[in-house]
């Protein structure tokens, strides 16, 4: 770990606090799909423009993750943070307050998307980064898990709840949780003068123009982002946004769905731990292949579950595992290759290229289901796009994490 002034805040609590900001907002996201089943009955939505919400969402995210990459290396974690939270926070209440088919793509589509590019796990990778040196990757591991760690709890209760309650107040709920968490960022993240003074001397004084021409000339940037554009698709857009409808659909009911997919989080949880452990100690191109492999056999179970719940757990299983996992070694490749001085401007790009290829499953799998009633063209398309992304990775060289990190970033 970098060696730091005895009156910073430990880095292994910046770890914790991103654990729970990651919890609160992704969270925040998932929540839309709980409420899919109500709102084609209750507003008379087609699944078709429900997804096109979602994928508004993350368009925004994609466009807008860059910029608030690029503002992280400027302003640090705390300000970003505690304004997507704000964000988030508004998004939601303007749509629980006035639900209408305008304020849910914009409030939630545009607004929403901003705040969820910002308070996001690129840039909690990028600040990880920038605090240790060693145990990198078990820090980005433990901190980004928080993005499903959340969700065991939270889907759920969010589910259970629209038993009782209507999904507005359900909104309004996570509005005022996000509000919350952005007063906890912002008091306990507060910068020391020594790290003020670091903050002005690694602020990269290169124009923009070049170090977005050293990324798009980079041939192992554009891996990352492809295969993370992919992770997307299969991740995001497929499961996120349709795998409780398409429980739905299977015939199995609300809560035991959202209890598979919990479980789903709950492995999820351990797999990134795990996948931030190996990331410092194996070669990082063959892990991260390897992920992308293993979930693309998620989706070949899933599209012969019927109404197995034998096989809806295997799903789960190898799903959870795999899902989430793809963020440590990505993170790391991105530090040792890309380099640290403009790592918030790799990531953030590179996260967008996610948030784009959410927005691609989000309304494919809501078109397809609506030109064929069915979800297997669905899972064959997140299948295929798994292989090609495993295989991809598998071109990167391995190198050390420190010494090319200092080299990139001297490019």
């Amino acid at each position: 770990m970098a060696s730091s002034p005895s009156n910073r805040i430990n880095p292994w609590i910046v770890v914790w606090l991103c654990f729970a900001t990651l919890s609160i907002v992704m969270s925040a996201r998932q929540s839309v799909s709980i409420m899919t089943e109500d709102w084609v009955r209750n507003l008379g939505w087609s699944k078709t423009f429900i997804g096109s919400g979602q994928s508004v969402a993350f368009i925004a995210m994609g466009i807008f993750s860059p910029v608030a990459g690029n503002l992280a290396d400027r302003f640090g974690a705390r300000a970003m943070l505690t304004a997507g939270l704000i964000t988030v926070s508004a998004s939601f209440l303007a749509f629980a307050t006035f639900p209408i088919a305008g304020i849910y793509i914009m409030g939630y589509g545009v607004l929403g998307g901003m705040g969820f590019a910002t308070a996001n796990s690129h840039l909690v990778s990028t600040a990880l980064a920038k605090l240790f040196e060693e145990n990198r990757g078990l820090a980005t591991g433990i901190a980004n898990s928080g993005a499903t760690a959340g969700q065991f709890i939270t889907v759920p209760l969010l589910t259970l709840s629209l038993g009782y309650f209507s999904w507005r107040w359900a909104m309004l709920a996570v509005s005022i949780t996000c509000a919350v968490m952005a007063v906890v960022i912002w008091s306990m993240l507060k910068p020391t003068a020594e790290e003020a003074a670091e903050r002005k001397v690694t602020i990269s004084e290169e124009p923009l123009s070049t170090r977005l021409k050293f990324l798009l000339t980079n041939s192992t940037f554009h891996i990352l982002f492809w295969s993370f554009f992919i992770c997307g698709v299969t991740t995001t857009g497929a499961i996120e946004t349709h795998f409780l409808p398409y429980a739905a659909f299977c015939g199995f009911p609300p809560v035991p769905a959202s209890g598979i997919y919990a479980l789903t989080a709950a492995l999820n949880f351990c797999g990134m731990f795990a996948s931030g452990y190996l990331t410092d100690r194996v070669n990082r191109p063959l892990l991260l292949g390897s992920i992308y492999l293993m979930r693309s056999l998620s989706f070949i179970v899933l599209m012969h579950v019927g109404t197995s719940y034998e096989l809806m757990f295997l799903f789960a299983i190898i799903y959870g595992i795999f899902d989430y996992s793809t963020v440590p070694p990505t993170a790391s490749l991105a530090a040792s290759h890309l380099g640290l001085k403009i790592m918030g401007l790799a990531m953030g790009m590179i996260s967008g290229g996610h948030a784009l290829g959410g927005a691609v499953g989000a309304f494919a799998g809501g078109y397809l289901f609506d030109v064929f009633a069915r979800y297997t063209e669905m899972w064959w398309l997140a299948f295929a796009t798994a292989v090609v992304a495993g295989l991809m990775v598998f071109i990167i060289s391995e190198k050390s994490n420190r010494s090319d990190a200092v080299l990139a970033a001297a490019h």
